[in-house]
């Protein structure tokens, strides 16, 4: 057995085994964890400091879960987006394809909470068998996304035939894996593995990473061993109430990713997801952090920030307002400190 299946199969489970420092009891966490799933492997745990901190809040059952009243069940209408089963498409020429049921850790704010990790989300060869064969009779689709779960759990050659029978849909121009393996189980990302994965180029991987505490040296030499292989890297971060809701270490997250050769791509609006609330920020406060980057770090350093609308609707940009309309005219604040004119437009 390999070291990060050795990981996996030691993670905890069960509130009853989260080491007492992190936690003051568990008896009442544990019918949160039979509606939502908890797993972390130990590497992942390691890198929790004190109860509360960011690590910490992402992968430790709450019972502020059991309180949301706001939040939807399946905010992104994925299940009505699905002409099979695992498959959801919803942009014209995009399709996102679960692969897996199964992550490194079960994030308490999960988008899919709802199902992975359990026998509701059931992906098997067969239900793989028939979103190829969507694809294959959908020949607008051009660009697939392997998600989950996460696509890095399976085994390597499950993973390789899949990214086969992909390859020979001529119509496929772009695949992308999504996954947090290389933030939350970076031993997973073997030479073995990316020796296999590099037969599929181009091949595009974006990866989940929350918080400047976990990019360690582990995570660092996963993804270093990915981009040395020609993987072009994107970072993905969902701003969450308690983890990552503050300028500074929004700041610090994004330039720790370019130090790790991880492009900043996007920054995701929580969704409204049954269980998160807790988790959620206001529009508002995440165009303020947004303000801190532009202009005041290098654009590489900063990701695009977008909401997922709900019922489907798609990702929406969202961009603080630097333009003002006055009396019929364009007044761009805070160029150089001065307004200055040209034409009919001022500046």
């Amino acid at each position: 057995m390999s070291s990060w299946q050795k990981q996996l199969e030691k993670s905890i489970i069960h509130p009853r085994d989260i080491p007492v420092r992190f936690i003051d009891g568990a008896g009442a966490l544990a019918r949160i964890t039979d509606a939502y799933p908890m797993r972390v492997n130990p590497y992942f745990l390691s890198l929790i400091k004190k109860k509360g901190d960011p690590i910490w809040k992402q992968v430790i059952p709450d019972e502020q879960e059991f309180r949301d009243t706001i939040c939807m069940t399946d905010p992104l209408n994925e299940e009505n987006l699905s002409p099979v089963p695992n498959l959801v498409h919803k942009y014209p020429d995009r399709a996102l394809f679960l692969v897996s049921s199964e992550c490194a850790v079960y994030c308490r704010f999960c988008t899919r909470k709802r199902k992975v990790g359990t026998d509701r989300m059931k992906v098997s060869r067969e239900t793989v068998r028939e979103g190829l064969n969507y694809l294959r009779k959908t020949t607008e689709i051009r660009d697939v996304l392997l998600s989950g779960g996460d696509p890095l759990l399976l085994t390597d050659e499950y993973l390789q035939w899949i990214l086969e029978a992909l390859r020979r849909i001529k119509t496929i121009e772009i695949i992308r894996i999504h996954t947090r393996v290389p933030c939350a189980l970076p031993m997973r990302v073997t030479t073995r593995l990316v020796r296999m994965l590099k037969k599929f180029h181009p091949l595009y991987i974006n990866i989940h990473f929350n918080h400047p505490d976990e990019i360690t040296a582990e995570a660092a030499k996963a993804c270093g061993r990915l981009a040395d292989n020609g993987f072009p890297l994107g970072g993905q971060t969902v701003l969450l109430r308690g983890v990552n809701n503050s300028a500074a270490t929004m700041k610090q997250l994004m330039h720790r990713l370019l130090q790790i050769r991880v492009r900043p791509y996007y920054l995701f609006q929580a969704d409204m997801t049954r269980g998160t609330n807790h988790f959620r920020t206001s529009i508002e406060e995440g165009l303020a952090i947004m303000k801190t980057l532009i202009g005041h770090t290098s654009g590489l350093a900063v990701p695009a920030y977008t909401v997922d609308a709900p019922g489907g609707g798609g990702k929406i940009p969202l961009t603080p307002d630097y333009v003002k309309r006055l009396d019929s005219e364009l007044i761009f604040e805070n160029y150089c400190g001065v307004t200055c004119s040209y034409g009919n437009v001022v500046y």
